[in-house]
């Protein structure tokens, strides 16, 4: 106890910074280890000593490089109380370098303090789950503890008031990874949130709770496990009361999910549009329409829905350029999407020129993928009926605009596009006609560009092959002067989309066995015909065989299309 006591009465001069760093000379290291070897409560009133000197980050990282960090480690295996709570404090102030995190994560920091948790001492227990948070923003340590079992423990705190928030942010940064989303539903973690939310004091949902709230909603399985119950019913109720934004993100991250948990969102849609038509929260709107635009069922009558709300006015309102933030002209972009699939509100959507609305939004917004892909969308859904289908055809230029989008960046901008306009050439022989003519110009483009490359790439080829025929790559690489001696109307043929037709001078270099051109009759001998027709197999699959052409005569490489 006397050198104990020593100890702890020099405690207030280890602030003074000549006396720390004194500390941090090779005598102290040897006091420490000393120290190390005796009783618990010395060690505690040394581990005490240097956590208060090391307030200075050099004298920190003095102690870092004299590999103090596997000495605080090495103890989380001790039972003493008092210890623990000053090795795990010492730990969580270090941790938030990312070195020393590091250095934590290779020694099985986090496997060492699930031991720890839960405990029953309040104090250590606060310092634990503080530490175990500094850890978790690594995504790495935080499957660690998923795999070391501190998901259930972690939970099981979701009742103690004292670790309440560190628990909740802890659980978020868990509730980030798509991987252990589902293991929440194993837990009882749903419904212990649901009782944080709906029991709520305060007017909006605190936001610890709310965010884990909307992480855990994105699971289809926990989305259910929420509305079980009359869950759906309860939070709709305070959400609707409350007008609390974040308590409708996440309903409407719930309604995203297809079958029954969808269903249970069509008796408030009145109440959801009566708040997009009223509210002046910008964010509310955002949010009501994100579950309107996620209700997509056949049963549901969008027609009487706009007339009721008068909502068109609304919806051109919104869509003019410049007039609204971009989250909301999404929302109101995708909610007039799924409101397309109704026939008899899409026609009523078409009358009012929206469709007109759409198209100079789409020239606006050309940089922003998903408001071009939302927008391409409505039209796909529109070009479905026909009424609709003939004021997207006869009226507007919007075909056009999707023949433009047809060779976008995008992939997913480029496949409605093309089922777009497949329906639109079915329909409409003009636009047919347009649509197969660029896609044959788009292909060409490719083909020739594709021959370029491989004439650049392509050395040391004879132009004679051993028969004494000029070889595929001689024919595909000749001049364009010698091309222009056939007929270049004839060279080409968009016979299909995007098929490349034979050129006309290959067939006549290797006409065998016929007499002149122009003669009056010519007669082709069956033996010769026999030879010119093994011969052109004989060259067809030399070139299938260097990769020159695919089937039906298109380049091999780079073909978008297919017969």
């Amino acid at each position: 106890m006397g050198s104990g006591n020593m100890l702890y009465q020099a405690l207030p001069y280890l602030y003074n910074m000549p006396f720390a760093k004194y500390m941090m000379s090779s005598n102290s290291c040897s006091l420490f280890m000393c120290v190390g070897d005796k009783k618990h409560q010395k060690q505690t009133i040394a581990f005490y000593l240097l956590l208060n000197i090391a307030e200075d980050t050099r004298v920190e990282m003095k102690m870092v490089n004299k590999q103090i960090v596997p000495m605080l480690i090495s103890l989380l295996d001790r039972d003493n109380i008092e210890l623990l709570i000053l090795v795990v404090s010492f730990l969580k102030k270090l941790s938030i370098f990312v070195e020393n995190k590091d250095a934590m994560a290779k020694l099985s920091v986090v496997e060492k303090m699930a031991r720890i948790v839960p405990c029953e001492h309040d104090v250590l227990l606060h310092v634990s789950v503080r530490f175990l948070l500094n850890l978790s923003f690594d995504p790495q340590l935080r499957e660690t503890m998923v795999k070391a079992g501190l998901l259930p423990k972690l939970v099981s705190l979701l009742t103690n008031e004292q670790v309440l928030v560190f628990v909740l942010c802890l659980l978020y940064h868990i509730s980030m990874d798509d991987r252990c989303k589902s293991m929440f539903s194993y837990t009882d973690c749903i419904p212990l949130v649901m009782k944080l939310i709906l029991e709520c004091p305060e007017e909006k949902v605190e936001l610890e709770i709310i965010a884990l709230g909307i992480n855990l909603a994105a699971n289809k399985r926990n989305a259910e496990l929420m509305c079980d119950k009359g869950g759906h019913r309860l939070l709709m109720r305070r959400a609707l009361k409350t007008r609390d934004s974040l308590l409708l993100k996440m309903l409407r991250v719930v309604s995203q999910h297809e079958g029954p948990t969808r269903n249970l969102f069509v008796p408030y849609v009145s109440d959801l549009a009566g708040i997009v038509r009223s509210a002046a929260d910008e964010e509310l709107v955002v949010e009501c329409l994100g579950i309107l635009g996620n209700l997509s069922l056949p049963e549901l009558d969008f027609e009487s829905l706009v007339t009721e709300f008068d909502l068109v006015p609304f919806i051109n309102g919104k869509l003019t350029p410049g007039a609204s933030e971009d989250d909301l002209v999404l929302e109101v972009v995708i909610l007039v999407g799924t409101m397309a699939r109704d026939e008899s509100c899409a026609a009523l959507l078409a009358k009012s020129g929206i469709i007109q609305n759409l198209i100079i939004l789409l020239n606006s917004k050309q940089e922003d993928d998903e408001v071009v892909l939302q927008i391409v969308y409505v039209f796909y859904q529109m070009v479905f009926h026909k009424e609709t289908r003939d004021v997207i055809v006869k009226c507007t230029q919007a075909p056009a605009y999707l023949i433009d989008l047809m060779h976008d960046k995008n992939t997913e901008v480029r496949r409605v596009c093309d089922g777009t306009l497949d329906i639109i050439a079915e329909c409409d022989m003009e636009w047919a006609t347009k649509i197969q003519a660029e896609k044959f110009r788009w292909h060409n483009s490719q083909w020739l560009e594709m021959v370029t490359q491989h004439q650049m790439e392509d050395e040391g080829y004879e132009d004679i092959d051993e028969d004494g025929f000029m070889s595929p790559h001689m024919l595909l690489h000749m001049p364009v002067d010698y091309l222009d001696s056939y007929n270049q109307e004839e060279l080409y043929s968009p016979d299909s989309y995007g098929a490349v037709g034979i050129p006309t001078g290959y067939n006549h270099a290797f006409q065998l066995g016929l007499e002149e051109e122009g003669a009056d009759d010519y007669r082709i001998d069956e033996r010769m015909a026999l030879e010119e027709q093994e011969f052109l197999e004989q060259q067809y699959g030399k070139m299938m065989g260097r990769g020159l052409y695919g089937p039906y005569g298109h380049a091999a490489p780079s073909s978008p299309y297919r017969p």
